[in-house]
């Protein structure tokens, strides 16, 4: 469908040659730009209406109570569900903690928010087909699962500084009228939000794609070593970058021959660890609860990697 329109502004409005490095980075552009923008307008007005009939408090309240672990899902799901990068999550994280919820719950939220929401979920729709962003939507919430689980179970609740004010909670709209008003609010400001961080992606992902010697990435970056995944994660971690900056970015990777578990564990470490949320941490936590939070989501992350090596 946007290939398209992608095609014609690429060699009849700008008349250029198909063979070129340009041409290929003008029209891999156009054909993004185009494709995200409108699974995200799409999938982010229809989930923001959707979150309206989900009350914050009501939810706090279902992961106070451990169930079988059911508590961990959930609080993973809302993750998935709300588009946070690794700090503006933490203020909820927060208000999940003094509102009694367990340690290991608030963590599983706290992974899986800016691995996994619909901005991400429609990058890797529109970039590498359903059956990717599917397995990875649900191996991003089954990695905040394992990971609260195994926080919770380390005893180190002791490690949690007192906490003081905890973030307010937004109150849902309750018409009809006032919850559509609500989505496209929500819908208009996310999109102002992360538009220009999707084009820059888009962009810089394009400008791989068309001047990028696939002979290059052969030559100089070896994915399929054992020791790739981990040193892409090693990469990440200070970059502090959103997944919906980076997809684009490691889809022109992955046609340049880059694995993709290696691409998506880059992704992963640069969204979900980053220096910026240590340090917001650390006001709530000591050094070592902070240590093996990270210490355990990086293994995570690096296994989360070999798997998707292996998968595809």
């Amino acid at each position: 469908m946007f290939k398209v329109p992608a095609d014609f502004i690429t060699y009849n409005l700008m008349r250029l040659l198909p063979e070129t490095s340009l041409a290929k980075s003008v029209n891999f552009f156009i054909d993004d730009t185009l494709k995200i923008a409108f699974f995200i307008i799409l999938i982010i007005s229809i989930i923001s209406f959707l979150r309206t009939y989900i009350s914050p408090e009501k939810i706090r309240e279902w992961l106070a109570k451990e169930r079988f672990g059911l508590s961990y899902i959930l609080a993973a799901g809302f993750g998935a569900i709300t588009p946070f990068c690794s700090c503006s999550g933490i203020p909820i994280f927060i208000g999940f903690l003094k509102a009694g919820v367990p340690m290991g719950v608030a963590f599983s939220f706290l992974v899986t928010s800016p691995l996994v929401n619909e901005i991400v979920f429609v990058l890797m729709l529109g970039t590498f087909g359903p059956k990717m962003a599917v397995v990875y939507a649900g191996f991003g919430i089954l990695l905040g699962v394992i990971c609260g689980a195994i926080l919770q179970r380390t005893g180190l609740q002791q490690d949690l500084i007192e906490l003081n004010d905890a973030a307010e909670m937004m109150e849902m709209p309750q018409n009809l009228q006032a919850k559509l008003i609500f989505a496209y609010d929500e819908t208009k400001w996310m999109l102002k939000q992360i538009f220009p961080f999707m084009v820059l992606g888009v962009l810089i992902g394009s400008v791989i794609h068309g001047y990028l010697p696939n002979d290059w990435v052969a030559h100089y970056v070896n994915s399929k070593a054992w020791w790739a995944v981990p040193i892409a994660v090693l990469i990440g971690v200070p970059l502090y970058v959103g997944c919906s900056t980076l997809v684009p970015i490691i889809f022109a990777f992955t046609l340049n021959g880059v694995a993709i578990g290696t691409a998506l564990a880059f992704m992963m470490a640069a969204a979900g660890l980053s220096l910026p949320e240590a340090i917001i941490l650390k006001s709530v936590m000591k050094w070592r609860l902070l240590l093996v939070f990270f210490g355990i989501v990086t293994l995570g992350i690096i296994a989360v990697g070999y798997l998707f090596n292996w998968l595809f």
